[in-house]
């Protein structure tokens, strides 16, 4: 009998329903579903939860290769909320745009500017600088709180992040601000780095 049923049975047996073993095991009711539904495996520390809630051994409910697929699958959880949280800390770091002087304060003023002290540019293309490093850095503590969890909206706020920070290079280097743009590439492409050597572990 495969894990899945096993823990339906168990969950039966004692009446419960998924939301009350969820809030037994200190887990999401969507977490509960998945396992039962064959769609994943808990982590080693859920699988020690449920072993002690229902009085089993974990090798009563989990056979060796359900284990290893278990141990893979919390391995990927691992990589993917340190990606989420590494990436969220990222997005946090173009709020160093507002102080750091990397903006060309035009042909006038060949002296380098931080964002708040740019007068050389457009009050729109300054707003639209504001726009971009605003929207970046408020991303970052979303995905930073998705990477504590299996929030349903942590993917997202990560594919956000990675459209904001590729929006920013391309604004910054369209206006012909190469520092700040070369900034922002830089975090871009180790958020990439970073996304793909978590996806291949």
């Amino acid at each position: 009998m495969e894990f899945s049923e096993k823990l339906k049975e168990l969950r039966k047996a004692r009446s419960l329903t998924q939301e009350q073993l969820a809030e037994a095991l200190y887990v999401s009711r969507t977490a509960v579903s998945k396992w039962e539904s064959g769609r994943g495996y808990p982590s080693i520390d859920s699988l020690k939860g449920i072993s002690r809630f229902f009085s089993v051994t974990i090798d009563k409910l989990i056979s060796p290769d359900e284990a290893v697929a278990a141990a893979e699958d919390d391995k990927k959880s691992f990589a993917r909320g340190y990606a989420s949280l590494v990436c969220g800390t990222i997005d946090v770091l173009p709020v160093l745009l507002l102080f750091v002087p990397v903006f060309g304060n035009g042909s006038d003023d060949p002296v380098s500017v931080s964002l708040l002290a740019l007068t050389g540019v457009s009050s729109w293309v300054k707003v639209v600088f504001a726009a971009c490093v605003g929207a970046t850095v408020l991303c970052g503590p979303c995905e930073i709180v998705a990477s504590r969890g299996e929030a349903p909206w942590g993917r997202v706020a990560l594919m956000t992040g990675i459209a904001l920070s590729a929006v920013s290079v391309a604004v910054f280097i369209l206006t012909r601000q190469p520092y700040a743009g070369i900034t922002c590439f830089a975090l871009l492409a180790t958020k990439a780095l970073l996304l793909w050597r978590s996806s291949h572990l």
